[in-house]
């Protein structure tokens, strides 16, 4: 049992001030038959959507997890201040890349982490789960959209060592649901729109607009 004043307490009362973002974006969608993260929306891929989304937010660094197609990937980052995290073990699972991106940002005071197929995600969002975590000094913050919490999800470092330990294909839901007190959340209703299927692609596009 901790201290009162244990040093890992003190620093969960410390304000984070070196922020750091992990975009998940090595998997093959193989339900979408295509790559998800360079489908257009709002005339840009979407994986280069979320990078400069965090990056407009105050973001530093941004480390981007590829695998799948990581080429084309990177690609539309090549001009963007991103770090990209290859990963060449993704196809044993999403707790691969959260692990990657993890250890490449373990010096920040926190992070956000980030998948590119949630095409509503905003930098008023971020901000918003940033102020939350920082208000109520909660270890994490994070999205809260369809009766969940999910990503997109802001960790301080406190949270690092449990997602490096995290299995193979398990998420950082697991965290954050299994430890639901230690979680500020912020209302995202349409975080609950993501892109898997051609069908979920072609919503998008007719109910809001997305470019093909």
């Amino acid at each position: 049992m901790e201290a009162a004043d244990s040093p890992a307490r003190r620093s969960l009362r410390q304000p984070c001030v070196k922020i750091g973002a992990v975009v998940l974006a090595a998997g093959s969608s193989s339900r979408l038959g295509e790559s998800k993260q360079l489908l257009q929306h709002e005339g840009r891929p979407l994986v280069r959507r979320i990078a400069e989304t965090a990056i407009a937010a105050g973001c530093d660094p941004v480390a981007v997890v590829v695998g799948a197609g990581r080429e084309k990937v990177a690609a539309t980052l090549h001009d963007l201040a991103v770090t990209i995290v290859p990963n060449d073990a993704w196809e044993r699972g999403l707790g691969t890349s959260l692990r990657a991106g993890v250890a490449q940002l373990r010096d920040s005071d926190a992070l956000l982490l980030l998948v590119c197929d949630q095409p509503f995600v905003s930098v008023d969002l971020l901000r918003q789960l940033i102020a939350a975590q920082q208000k109520t000094q909660k270890p994490m913050a994070a999205s809260a959209y369809g009766g969940t919490i999910g990503v997109p999800a802001l960790f301080t470092r406190a949270c690092f060592a449990q997602l490096l330990s995290l299995g193979e294909e398990e998420g950082a839901k697991t965290l954050l649901t299994s430890r639901p007190d230690e979680v500020a959340p912020v209302d995202f209703p349409s975080g609950a729109i993501d892109i898997d299927t051609p069908a979920d692609f072609e919503a998008l596009q007719r109910e809001h607009g997305a470019s093909a």
